[in-house]
């Protein structure tokens, strides 16, 4: 008799949803996971004492009513914000203020930027709406869907149109249609050209690029939940699945890394943990990186070549640098940005490059150059949940594009330290006091995620937003779907999958489900 029904790898958001899935199906379910923590990469942890920070994931994105009736994740209390965010170039020109109210966000754009602003929103909104079908961006516990699938979702030549975009274009294209370069653009359009870029490792101007904006525009059609901020962290999402489990008796295992799945006969028998020992089970479902599962832990001789190949083509180079600081006061935006001083504006402020140069700063990234003026969205999350910080302290946390992406470099540190320094001057232009106020730092770069996480090469979406690695091109649970694994028992439920990336927990949740329906 085997130990449990099912062994779950790695105790993230995705796996934790699987995890919590199939016990509450009635198997006996165990999470085993290599850190100290549980969470992952949605995870929120006191990095510093007394201020606690969301590592990775800082959102919960859009999310399937029915996954999260079934997960009970509405149960979570969000924090009702005003104001989702605040964009700019910080050249003076007028922040781009996106109100949470449809009604304040559309009086903003019409009134402070302009009816070519708005016409240019609305737009992209239309536009994104075919792809996001065709991407089956939230559809629960269905396979991804052919090239040709994805154009039969066109009810229009302009849908069809869209779909090609997604698949073929570039994100410039895209923005330069709906939103042209003018004196009054440039927030939008950097703030649109991050949203994709985080998730790449590509410039604007590149063929594909037009995928990512797709996906990160892309909401939920009738009763869906809505991008949310979590009180607490991140975290809190992830402490919620947990409970859930432990609940309905499942357990959880942390400092248990897995470094073999164990099969006879091309079918799952269990895995075995770092200290040597066995743990057995006929399902098992991963929710580690999908190259990584195949290519580290199942024996190279229970699956095909070309299999192996394939996931191994996965492209992970993460490009980024995150900065987390502690700070003795809350931060003074000086003129003409003194609307950031109001409270309801400090959730997420994004100091944004052009699209154009975005462009020139990714070309000057694979050279090895740091950014002059790197483009950085600055969250100060205890102005709105003053639990992450000491009594009259504050959080802050910085994200930026492009560190340099060679990893190895004999300069690295050098690197890391002028593009943390380069980072927060770009804060202090528009927040004079920000440098001041640091009491401490620390600065994360894709290196620490992937040792941290075992996110290769530091890509947290564990296989970039890129045409080929999404659709057809991204594993579903049993692999993909014109090659799927020859492993019975064995699922593949990470952000790597489809369904993801992001805080959707559709990877896991379509895992655990699958895993379910084939057990019957």
């Amino acid at each position: 008799m085997s130990d449990y029904d099912a062994i779950v790898i790695g105790a993230g958001h995705n796996g934790l949803a699987a995890a919590a899935i199939l016990q509450h199906a009635g198997l006996r379910t165990v999470c085993l996971e290599s850190n100290h923590y549980s969470g992952g990469m949605a995870s929120t942890v006191e990095l510093i004492d007394g201020y606690r920070f969301e590592i990775a994931g800082s959102e919960q994105f859009p999310t399937s009513a029915q996954l999260s009736a079934e997960l009970e994740l509405d149960a979570v209390p969000a924090v009702p914000l005003e104001v989702m965010s605040v964009s700019t170039l910080g050249r003076g020109d007028p922040p781009f203020i996106y109100y949470t109210d449809p009604m304040k966000l559309l009086e903003h754009v019409s009134g402070v930027h302009g009816t070519e602003m708005l016409t240019g929103l609305a737009g992209l909104m239309t536009w994104a709406q075919a792809p996001a079908r065709a991407l089956g961006r939230f559809e629960i516990r269905r396979e991804p869907k052919t090239i040709d699938e994805m154009f039969a979702c066109a009810t229009n030549e302009f849908e069809r149109a869209a779909i090609s975009d997604m698949l073929f274009g570039s994100l410039s294209e895209v923005l330069d249609r709906y939103v042209p370069r003018s004196d009054k653009t440039g927030a939008l359009r950097g703030m649109m050209s991050f949203l994709g870029l985080n998730m790449t490792f590509r410039g604007p101007e590149t063929p594909g690029t037009a995928m990512a904006l797709a996906f990160g525009l892309a909401t939920p059609e009738g009763d869906g939940t809505l991008m949310r901020k979590i009180r607490g962290g991140i975290g809190a999402l992830t402490a919620h699945l947990r409970e859930r489990f432990e609940a309905a008796g499942g357990q959880v295992r942390l400092r248990t890394p897995v470094t073999r799945i164990l099969t006879e006969g091309k079918r799952v028998t269990g895995v075995r943990t770092g200290d040597g020992g066995e743990v057995t089970a006929p399902i098992v479902v991963s929710c580690i990186a999908p190259d990584l599962t195949v290519g580290q832990l199942l024996d190279p001789e229970v699956v095909p070549a070309d299999t192996l190949s394939r996931f191994a083509r996965t492209d992970h180079r993460g490009s980024y640098l995150q900065l987390h600081f502690a700070l003795d006061g809350i931060p003074e935006f000086a003129a003409p940005y003194e609307v950031l001083n109001d409270p309801a504006m400090q959730s997420a402020i994004g100091l944004y490059s052009t699209p154009e140069e975005l462009q020139q700063q990714w070309e000057d990234c694979r050279r090895g150059i740091v950014p002059q003026d790197p483009a950085v969205v600055l969250q100060l999350p205890s102005v709105h949940d003053p639990s992450v910080a000491p009594a009259g302290k504050h959080a802050a946390s910085a994200f930026a594009l492009w560190f340099p992406i060679e990893g190895q470099r004999e300069d690295y540190a050098r690197l890391r330290a002028e593009m943390a320094q380069r980072v927060t001057a770009r804060i202090c232009t528009l927040a004079t006091n920000f440098k001041d106020l640091i009491a401490r730092q620390i600065v994360f770069t894709p290196r620490h995620m992937d040792r941290m996480f075992g996110a290769p090469g530091g890509d947290y979406c564990h296989g970039l937003v890129h045409p080929e690695q999404m659709g057809p091109g991204r594993p579903g649970p049993t692999g993909f779907r014109d090659l799927p694994l020859p492993v019975t028992g064995l699922y593949l439920g990470s952000a790597g999958c489809h369904g993801g990336p992001s805080v959707s927990f559709i990877p896991g949740y379509n895992a655990a489900h699958r895993a379910l329906d084939e057990a019957k």
